[in-house]
């Protein structure tokens, strides 16, 4: 395996499912809003609202899954944002309007990079404390398996 692709599956390996399931959020949000566009410019109104439902919903997981306990200042800006998205989604819902969903877009767009790219960073900085610690007793078990599969 080549060193780039073995350094993917750690990064990968390393994310937790609240990590992941929140990058799937972001990904969601924006396929929905990118469906209800597309179906505003074709004057399909019943699958734009069945869509552009659906991104509101996401956003309001997004929003309710804020640790605000944890980062209190962070999280009054980030609800500030989710609720400039969702305010958009509903309004282009209503108006029949996409510039109203594009700025719903910029947003969750933006949003979803900068949580990609922290999960990223945190998947190297994860990859490198594993690459550093010394567990013997892996490697005694890694040499049993070794010799034993050479004969």
């Amino acid at each position: 395996m080549n060193p780039q692709a073995a350094q993917s599956y750690l990064r990968a390996k390393v994310l937790t499912a609240a990590e992941q399931l929140q990058l799937m959020l972001f990904d969601g949000g924006i396929r929905f809003a990118e469906q209800g566009k597309a179906a505003l410019l074709k004057t399909d109104y019943q699958t734009s609202h069945k869509c552009l439902t659906r991104a509101q919903e996401i956003v309001n997981e997004l929003t309710s899954n804020l640790r605000r306990d944890v980062f209190p200042e962070l999280c009054e800006k980030l609800a500030a944002l989710y609720a400039y998205a969702h305010r958009h989604l509903v309004q282009a819902n209503v108006r029949h309007d996409t510039a109203l969903v594009d700025e719903a877009l910029k947003v969750l767009r933006f949003q979803r990079e900068t949580w990609a790219m922290l999960l990223q960073q945190l998947g190297k900085t994860k990859a490198a404390e594993a690459a550093t610690r010394h567990e013997p007793a892996n490697d005694a078990l890694r040499a049993d398996a070794t010799i034993s599969m050479q004969g």
